[in-house]
């Protein structure tokens, strides 16, 4: 049998230098042994040495408010007419209007080379960043690797983390200036890391793709996003209408679409009383919540691929009509 002293012994060995056991008895490596493991990864694909040095620097154990923020529920559910109301303020709207008129050259030469029009990307760089206010302060390697080391979805954070890695060694922004969510996504249009890979943009010629402190990089890059993702040019993504009495709720839905003249037959009207436009564009009806109605077109769904969120898609399109109300 071993003394008390023997079995300290063998509990302190186990704890600083054994591996921890996961559930299912399966063997959890130590942070430092992933780490190893995603910096030889990362060698092997490419990423120098000294990025690495200097992503990892004084990175020694995952961060406690990443996985706090990970696994906490939130405590009600906010409803459309609230989050409406924050995100698509009066003040969030002259903002983006005076921000409009300031980049109405950029914008005018970025609808030219990508056909997505400017108050667009005006309204989700608002919504995303508060015009670049708020892209958030966490450091992105150490968020990252804690999702990929502790996290919910490892895999999927893994990918991202070594994506980072890559976008550092390609000089795009220092490690430090790496900042962004809890859960990695960066800038003032709140890139993940592969979607920083595919659609970030040099929009103001420097040969660099800034998405941290150069409103153009940040506009360029979510037009790259747009267009890449079949964005219609010079199509609208949706408008406000009325369902009429008994409306059928089984043929909601973004993915419902019918042309226009068939929703007209069937009572759906503009508020006010007003038809829809003559037209045989097909859309779907949305009710993200609190009985406001949407009929949608394919411009939304590109929305809905940036966020998934019928909150954020219709708060993105009512804020880029009301920046466009004031356009020139």
């Amino acid at each position: 049998m071993l003394s008390r002293a023997c079995l300290v012994c063998v509990v302190l060995f186990l704890a600083l230098a054994g591996p921890a056991v996961a559930q299912g008895g399966t063997q959890k490596p130590t942070f430092a042994a992933f780490l190893a493991d995603v910096r030889a990864e990362a060698l092997a694909q490419g990423v120098s040495e000294a990025t690495l040095d200097a992503a990892f620097a004084g990175l020694t154990a995952p961060a406690p408010e990443v996985l706090r923020r990970d696994v906490a529920q939130p405590e009600s559910r906010i409803t459309f007419a609230q989050y409406k109301r924050r995100v698509v303020s009066q003040d969030r709207i002259e903002r983006g209007r005076a921000l409009y008129r300031r980049h109405r050259a950029l914008l005018a030469q970025i609808e030219a080379d990508t056909g997505v029009a400017g108050h667009y990307l005006v309204a989700l760089w608002g919504v995303e960043s508060d015009f670049g206010a708020n892209t958030g302060s966490f450091r992105v390697i150490p968020a990252l690797a804690t999702l990929a080391y502790d996290g919910r979805r490892a895999a999927f954070f893994r990918r991202e983390l070594l994506a980072a890695l890559h976008v550092l060694d390609a000089g795009h922004v220092a490690p430090a200036r790496m900042t962004g969510s809890w859960a990695g996504a960066m800038g003032q249009v709140q890139f993940m890391p592969t979607s920083f890979q595919r659609f970030a943009a040099d929009g103001d010629g420097d040969a660099r793709a800034d998405i941290w402190d150069s409103a153009p990089d940040a506009l360029a890059s979510a037009a790259r996003y747009l267009a890449q993702s079949s964005w219609r040019s010079g199509e609208r993504w949706g408008r406000r209408v009325v369902l009429p009495p008994g409306f059928d709720e089984a043929l909601l839905g973004r993915d419902a679409k019918r042309p226009l003249a068939q929703w007209q037959a069937m009572g759906v009207r503009l508020p006010g009383g007003g038809g829809l436009p003559r037209s045989d564009m097909p859309g779907g009806i949305v009710v993200p919540g609190d009985g406001q109605a949407f009929l949608v077109y394919a411009n939304y769904d590109v929305l809905m691929g940036w966020n998934r969120s019928l909150y954020f898609a219709t708060s993105v399109g009512l804020l880029a009509d009301a920046i466009a109300a004031a356009a020139p």
